[in-house]
């Protein structure tokens, strides 16, 4: 997939996959069915209404496409809709179920690494409180700002949130820019420190 051109996220989370059997055309086609502010976080192949396609996993949603020789398939789960998720691996491969709604979906043939990474991703927003689904406004009570930058940092690794969205929090922890510097001194325009920072 290296020779195609791919959106970076797409690429990134193509290239984490285990196992791409069954999902190469969907890959290459993902891009078409995403939203403009929704991002790729992971991706893997598996069966879902017949056939076999892509699970993706994007900051707004799952996602699972079927692009066949003679018809195309589209399913999305919007991730605040989600009330539950459960995965069942065997020796390769399980099968990822997501309750919404009072439904359930079952997308089976999922490569058993690929399918635990969705799933943990998932359940780690579940997690999260709602007003820090896409990025928290400030720091969690008690938490200094290094210990909440370092939490969204895992965030991140975890694939919980973007490297965009990560960004985005930490522009609204450290406030607006004035321009001096932070680091290692301050600039020479900068006012004088009170008395009791001194």
């Amino acid at each position: 997939m290296a020779d195609e051109q791919l959106r970076p996220d797409v690429q990134a989370a193509a290239d984490r996959m285990d196992s791409k059997f069954g999902a190469r055309r969907e890959i290459r086609r993902l891009a078409g069915h995403l939203w403009d502010d929704e991002t790729v976080h992971h991706l893997a192949g598996g069966f879902y209404g017949g056939g076999l396609g892509l699970v993706a996993l994007t900051s707004r949603r799952l996602l699972f496409i079927r692009e066949g020789w003679t018809g195309r398939a589209t399913e999305d789960f919007p991730l605040d809709k989600l009330s539950s998720v459960q995965w069942n691996s065997g020796l390769v491969q399980g099968t990822l179920a997501v309750f919404a709604s009072g439904n359930k979906a079952e997308i089976k043939q999922i490569a058993k690494v690929d399918g635990a990474r969705i799933a943990d991703a998932i359940r780690n927003r579940q997690a999260m409180p709602a007003t820090q689904a896409t990025a928290p406004q400030s720091p969690q009570q008690g938490l200094g700002l290094v210990d909440e930058l370092t939490r969204l940092w895992g965030l991140v690794q975890q694939g919980a949130l973007t490297h965009a969205e990560f960004e985005a929090a930490k522009a609204r922890l450290l406030g607006p820019s004035n321009g001096w510097a932070t680091s290692p001194g301050r600039a020479q325009d900068a006012p004088p420190l009170p008395p009791e920072c001194r």
